[in-house]
């Protein structure tokens, strides 16, 4: 989380906030951009006072309000890669259209979430806190109500808005509400219910899809966001940062636009092309805005941003490699369920629980992972760590069509989680020890949004090589199929829906079930590819890691502490 740079840490002592880092950032699990929760998540609150507003027997709903609103969020981030095949199919979608619906919201919580501590500290966090799950629940009515995928992307965006709003409140309320003897415990409390809650969504979002309609899953949030409100109206009292720090407008704004540009050109470059004026002016303009990003961060009084931390080699190598590790955990995310449901022929409730493995070994090895980096230091497990999740997504690479799930990827989603516990602590303790006392929550911020921006990105241009090797495949299928050639044009237009792909009713019975299979197959191999490219982010965040971060990174204040 991001809180303003100017207000004094609120933790306690460096124990406490060793404590608090060590039992949040190893909660992992999937998050908005379909990848896992980014390990500087909640790493460090900051608040303004020290003592505690909350009045007697208060805390209680406190913690349940800001952990209804933050489940919201994170459940939002993993059932909605479940229902990819159910809107593809509702809608006629293409792959680009589906990736939208991700893209959005990731999008915007990425880029808006720096904003969103800054705003509750500056305007009130209760305020804030309650705007944002006022317009996610808005924002969740307009997608259940979606009768088109634009619509469906739109207010996905404003979903993301609310959510960069509400996920900082929910952490700094907690802060600001609980004295020092308790507020470990506190937020220890929301990160296992909130870590809980967002490991059985895709099995909830699952059951909704298959026994009622993809709309549920957003209509889910209505009732929940009605007792936050109510919870938060009658417990939770109103605090504010002592010196809150002026709002980087600018920057939010650039960064948002430079995201977008990006994305919309790597994204639309598949059915538009690449010389199309759109896609070349979407990238000049993004590319441009990201650029200026930096200029106005490097001049700017109150940067979100701040760039001078990154004149620490370990806290730029910290987040090279969260960049890219995080890239592979984004992309890989979003393919598997398509892959289980649309060609596996996994049902949506078998799909959403298909990961919960990884999730269970990841939440079991935390401790003993806090404990490598106190026996070996960070650097060691930075380095091993990424290469037992490059092995898990070369196990990934190797299943076929057919085979039981325990066979082709319950092994791969256990390395791939034996991988990620040795990473996340080291992870979050290097970016905590590279920089000073007082500016780590500015650190965990930047961290974060790295984490969610790697998937943003990781979706945009590998998508691009998901449907080129997709197509490439299906093309040489069909070239000995003696297809006429009126019908592989018409294949060939439509090969942007991947493997949700609608064949032309005029093929004969043996004809299309051909088809199927090819169809199936260049999806497989298209995933495949991608998940041997996976294993090789995995390998350079790894090498990353032994290049540049130090054996033993300390804080410049360690010798005080």
């Amino acid at each position: 989380m991001h809180f303003p740079n100017d207000l004094n840490l609120d933790t306690g002592s460096p124990h406490l906030v060793a404590q608090i880092q060590t039992s949040e950032s190893h909660a992992l699990i999937i998050s908005s951009t379909a990848c896992m929760r980014a390990p500087c998540d909640d790493a460090v609150i900051r608040s303004g006072s020290t003592g505690s507003p909350c009045r007697p027997g208060a805390g209680p709903w406190i913690l349940a309000a800001t952990i209804l609103a933050s489940s919201m969020v994170f459940i939002d981030g993993t059932v909605v890669n479940v229902a990819l095949p159910a809107l593809q199919s509702s809608f006629h979608a293409t792959v680009v259209s589906v990736q939208w619906v991700i893209e959005s919201y990731g999008l915007f919580l990425a880029a808006l979430m720096l904003v969103g501590g800054a705003l509750g500290d500056h305007f009130g966090r209760r305020r804030i806190f309650l705007l944002g799950v006022g317009i996610f629940a808005a924002a969740s009515a307009a997608c259940g109500l979606s009768t088109g995928i634009s619509q469906l992307v739109i207010a996905r965006c404003v979903q993301g808005l609310g959510a960069a709003l509400l996920v900082p409140g929910s952490l700094a309320i907690i802060s600001a509400s609980f004295d020092q003897k308790s507020r470990g415990q506190a937020i220890g409390t929301w990160s296992g219910f909130t870590a809980i809650t967002t490991a059985l969504g895709p099995v909830l979002g699952g059951l909704l899809i298959e026994h009622a309609s993809w709309h549920w899953i957003f209509f889910i949030n209505l009732p929940l966001a009605a007792v936050v409100a109510a919870i938060s109206l009658w417990h939770i009292p109103e605090t504010r940062a002592a010196r809150a720090s002026t709002i980087d407008w600018m920057g939010a704004l650039t960064v948002t636009i430079g995201l977008g540009g990006v994305v919309y050109g790597f994204l639309e470059s598949a059915s538009l092309g690449w010389s199309h004026p759109l896609v070349v002016g979407s990238l000049i303009i993004g590319v441009g805005c990201l650029v200026g990003f930096g200029f106005i961060e490097a001049r700017i009084i109150s940067p979100m941003v701040s760039l001078t931390l990154f004149k620490s080699r370990a806290f730029s190598g910290a987040n090279l490699l969260t960049l890219l590790l995080y890239a592979a955990l984004g992309i890989f995310f979003f393919l598997f369920p398509l892959n289980l449901i649309q060609v596996q022929g996994y049902s949506a409730t078998a799909a959403g629980a298909a990961a919960l493995p990884m999730i269970v070994l990841v939440f079991l090895l935390s401790r003993w992972s806090g404990g490598l980096v106190a026996r070996y230091g960070a650097r060691a497990p930075l380095i091993i760590g990424p290469l037992i999740a490059a092995a898990g997504f070369i196990l990934f690479a190797v299943p076929a069509l057919g085979g039981s799930y325990w066979e082709a990827f319950f092994p791969a989603f256990v390395v791939l989680g034996l991988g990620m516990a040795v990473s996340v602590a080291p992870l979050t303790t290097i970016v905590m020890n590279s920089v000073d006392q007082d500016e780590v929550g500015t650190a965990s911020g930047i961290n974060n949004a790295v984490a969610r921006v790697a998937g943003v990105l990781a979706i945009a241009i590998l998508g691009i090589v998901v449907e080129k090797v997709f197509s490439s495949s299906l093309t040489h299928s069909m070239a000995s199929l003696g297809l006429s050639p009126a019908i592989v044009r018409e294949i060939q237009a439509n090969q942007i829906k991947l493997a949700g792909l609608e064949l032309p009713s005029s093929l004969d019975a043996t004809t299309a079930t051909t088809m199927r299979a090819a169809i199936s197959a260049a999806f497989v191999f298209a995933f495949r590819v991608v998940m041997l490219i996976c294993a090789g982010l995995s390998v350079a965040s790894s090498v990353v890691a032994w290049l540049v971060i130090p054996p033993a990174a300390k804080r410049p204040s360690a010798a005080a502490d």
